[in-house]
């Protein structure tokens, strides 16, 4: 049972495997390196389908109609910042997956930072608010007895020794 487990998980990489390399395979190029660099660039811009795919790993049908005319941008010499604004001007910020810092992206570069500032202000009060309900303000008959029970419990060690 543990082999057949172990074959199917195994196979089931190598589909997943096998279904991202055939994305990028029909296209030609002159080079390892030329093929490479496509790769690297396409792993950069997102799938606007899948959200949480690059367009070099989609099988989105959107995906490849964006691959196929990034490809073609990219056989004609265009630079990859030319590629990329087009890609923005059509599609807006989203396509890529290092936004740029301007004001409409502000919420995507600090939201996380302050989000934590924020979880460290409410941890702080709680602690603060915790810490203040254990202070108990003793009454004066409070202090009698307990300075009563301390000095019996002393009474007994020293009748022990």
């Amino acid at each position: 049972m543990k082999i057949l487990k172990t074959l199917v998980f195994l196979g089931m990489l190598l589909a997943t495997g096998m279904a991202g390399a055939t994305a990028l395979s029909s296209y030609t190029f002159d080079s390892k390196e030329e093929e490479q660099a496509f790769r690297d660039f396409t792993a950069e811009l997102r799938c606007l389908v899948c959200q949480n795919q690059s367009l070099a790993e989609s099988d989105a049908d959107l995906a490849d109609d964006l691959r196929r005319e990034v490809y073609t941008m990219w056989r004609q010499g265009r630079p990859q910042e030319e590629i990329i604004d087009f890609l923005v001007s059509r599609y807006g910020d989203f396509v890529l997956y290092d936004p740029p810092l301007k004001p409409s992206t502000y919420i995507l570069w600090f939201g996380p930072f302050l989000l934590f500032v924020a979880g460290v202000v409410v941890l702080m009060r709680t602690l603060k608010r915790k810490n203040e309900d254990r202070e108990v303000e003793l009454t004066e008959e409070d202090k009698q007895r307990l300075s009563e029970l301390l000095q019996d419990a002393n009474e007994n060690q020293d009748s022990k020794i």
